[in-house]
């Protein structure tokens, strides 16, 4: 028998027994999409985590300053202390100091109350200066950002993050008009484009006013002196591990410190961000892809269960082709065949099935789906190997029967 007719028998075996076959397609269908999706909200995932860190900054090293200790002997978490100075960051701007690096933006933080009109909301005001859009790798929505010119006259000027400018103008365009902060008027020069991640766990980088530094020392009475985080921005992606080379380098020589167990900074690259995070989602995603994998194998024991009824049911079928003449091989080539294309078609209904979902569940969940064509042949395929293997014993028991023994069973 040709291979043609060995499939035309065997899918018309399929079709005639089409709920049994329905049901076995079910098993593998669930079971491929459930893989395809997870392992696509798993790429979503790092995805989303490597824009999100991304949107930190290009090649950016963040320097925060170390734990504080108290009178009494105790200690608070990294970044309590105030160790960081305006004279650290002009050290590390130095190119006779760190020739690695590209621009250095200090920033200064505090919390304060904004007052536009009736409204009145609590942020955070980042003292900075001209470099600290380019460092960031950010960009305005509207108006201008802060010049040299702001800086050296201590201009009452402000820039304000996207949420901020919505909680205190609800939609209306700020620049221009202005804000109370601290007793004090400041005219809104512009408005951050949003970046849609947060640089901490508790600090939104969309909810934030942007001031010249020499203004807010001047104004709100900030230290001139101390800074709350210096941004380093590399030449390139090449140079990073350079520049943190030379950033702890410097920094290290102007503390005093000798051990690296004393730092009273720390330093953090894009890549260390990166890799802790990937590694998280990657875990998880073999994770998850584990468990739902099981449903393979549950499918899988679906279809060796329907094979070794269909060879019961169609013993005498059986014994009358081998009487005829049939071969065993071509016997165990059609209930393998059967087996794989009940694989296939639970294959190929499964990435449908993950296709709908990777369109339906971000807007369900709000949690991107990145579908890989790898995993959607990987898993094809997988369908497939499943069916074939089910039907393994089956088609063997199949093929062993004896002619006189099937023909005589009732």
């Amino acid at each position: 028998m040709k291979f043609s007719q060995t499939l035309r028998v065997a899918l018309e075996a399929v079709r005639l027994n089409r709920m049994r076959s329905a049901l076995t397609i079910l098993g593998i269908m669930i079971g491929i999409a459930s893989v395809i999706l997870t392992v696509g909200l798993g790429l979503g995932a790092q995805q989303q985590v490597k824009d999100q860190i991304a949107s930190l900054g290009s090649n950016l090293l963040i320097v925060s300053p170390g734990s504080s200790t108290s009178s009494s002997g105790e200690r608070s978490g990294s970044g309590t202390a105030t160790t960081l100075t305006r004279s650290d960051a002009a050290a590390l701007a130095d190119s006779a100091v760190a020739p690695s690096i590209s621009a250095v933006a200090p920033v200064a933080s505090s919390s304060q109350s904004f007052i536009a009109g009736s409204t009145t909301w609590t942020s955070t005001v980042n003292a900075i200066t001209p470099d600290w859009l380019s460092v960031r790798s950010r960009s305005l929505a509207s108006g201008r950002f802060i010049t040299p010119a702001d800086l050296s006259a201590s201009n009452k000027v402000v820039i304000l993050g996207s949420d901020t400018a919505e909680e205190l103008f609800s939609g209306q365009s700020p620049v221009g008009r202005t804000v109370t902060i601290n007793g004090g008027s400041f005219t809104v020069i512009g408005v951050m484009d949003s970046s849609g991640s947060s640089s901490s766990s508790t600090t939104s980088d969309d909810d934030m006013v942007l001031m010249p530094w020499t203004t807010a020392s001047a104004v709100l009475a900030t230290s001139a002196a101390t800074v709350s985080t210096i941004y380093i921005q590399a030449r390139d992606a090449d140079a990073l591990s350079a520049d943190y080379q030379e950033a702890d380098a410097a920094l290290s020589t102007r503390h005093g410190i000798s051990a690296s167990d004393d730092a009273d900074f720390t330093i953090t690259t894009q890549l260390s961000l990166v890799t802790a995070a990937t590694s998280t989602d990657r875990t998880m995603t073999i994770l998850l892809g584990g468990i739902a994998a099981i449903s393979l194998v549950v499918g899988g024991i679906g279809v060796m269960n329907i094979m070794l009824v269909s060879v019961s049911e169609r013993t005498r079928e059986i014994g009358l082709r081998k009487a005829l003449g049939a071969r065993p091989s071509v016997i165990r080539s059609q209930f393998l065949v059967e087996a794989g294309s009940l694989g296939l078609a639970g294959g190929l209904l499964g990435l449908g099935i993950a296709a709908l979902g990777s369109w339906l569940l971000p807007r369900l969940i709000d949690q991107p789906v990145t579908l890989a064509w790898w995993a959607a042949l990987g898993s094809l395929a997988v369908a497939v190997g499943v069916g074939l293997v089910a039907g393994v014993y089956p088609a063997g028991r199949a093929a062993r029967l004896a002619p006189i023994d099937a023909l005589r069973r009732e």
